[in-house]
């Protein structure tokens, strides 16, 4: 993913627990608020219950829930 590296040094932790979220891109929206992203190089399905989003964009994922968006471009 283009820019990776990039979002890594921004700082998007969990007010929870303070573990830090990973950057996906959105490959397809699911139905019941899933999208299935690439993860590092594999394909996951995580929620998107709490963002707008579409294929192609870069989110920010924590256990298994992206919790923003960073990008609509890769």
């Amino acid at each position: 993913m283009a820019g990776c590296d990039e979002i890594r040094k921004s700082s998007y932790t969990c007010q929870c627990c303070s573990d830090e979220a990973v950057p996906a891109k959105v490959l397809a929206l699911l139905p019941g608020g899933m999208a299935a992203v690439d993860l590092n190089g594999a394909i996951e399905e995580v929620s998107i219950e709490l963002i707008e989003s579409a294929p192609g964009d870069i989110v920010m994922v924590h256990a298994r829930v992206a919790i923003a968006r960073v990008s609509g471009d890769v």
